[in-house]
């Protein structure tokens, strides 16, 4: 049995970044193990060993996982360049060391998951575990009923053939539309090709859990029971 696990995953389970990040980290030459630079991601940690990233003794923080309603108008960065209002200025300081998972675009609101727990952000955003996200949609104008049929066998668009998983009527200009891939923009991108403008996105699930009445700007921190239904478990 291999003892330990990959330097990127140490990394990342204390909350300095990615797995992906904390490899460009590693290969910086910015890590060091037990005193000596470290730049091969194949290198394995054990809990006795010493590991520092730009001189500073870094350890695995807890595993948390929050929901948090995001609200309409706000960035998922931690700076922004353009001097936008971020997430983090409403997350109080003690989570501001979690990772969001995934996106919401400035205009759109709903749910979103933040974690320190990489392998969790993995399994939530790789294409290969489907996991569904559901969202209530406002169009600025009524939808047609063919517009419906389309999304589920697929719009084209200039970013390639996109599709939904499912759809369903609300009302005239509300749809229910669930993803379990997603590209950037994905809904809106879809609308736009149709014709259409999106004037409000709300995430409402992700795999088996619902943002239910939670509150814009308010979080929750799940349990192993809520997070087991984050993955449709």
């Amino acid at each position: 049995m291999t003892e330990g696990v990959r330097l990127n995953k140490y990394l990342a389970s204390c909350a300095i970044g990615s797995r992906r990040g904390c490899e460009e980290l590693i290969e910086s030459g910015r890590v060091e193990v037990n005193g000596a630079p470290c730049i091969k991601l194949a290198t394995r940690v054990t809990p006795s060993d010493s590991v520092r990233v730009d001189g500073k003794r870094v350890l695995p923080k807890e595993e948390i996982v929050v929901i948090f309603h995001k609200p309409r108008g706000f960035v998922c960065t931690r700076s922004d360049e353009l001097g936008r209002k971020t997430i983090y200025d409403i997350l109080p300081p003690a989570l501001h060391a979690l990772h969001h998972v995934g996106r919401l675009d400035t205009d759109s609101e709903g749910m979103l998951i933040l974690t320190n727990d990489g392998d969790l952000s993995q399994k939530l955003m790789h294409p290969s575990k489907s996991v569904e996200k559901e969202y209530l949609v406002t169009s600025n104008q009524a939808f047609q009923n063919s517009h419906l049929d389309q999304f589920l066998a697929g719009v084209f668009t200039e970013e390639g053939k996109l599709k939904a998983k499912n759809i369903e009527r609300i009302s005239a200009r509300r749809i229910k539309v669930v993803l379990d891939h997603g590209s950037k923009r994905q809904i809106r991108v879809m609308f736009d090709a149709l014709g259409y403008q999106v004037t409000k996105l709300l995430r409402v699930r992700i795999g088996n859990l619902w943002l239910g009445d939670l509150e814009p700007s308010r979080y929750a921190i799940l349990n192993a029971k809520e997070v087991g239904m984050l993955l449709g478990e």
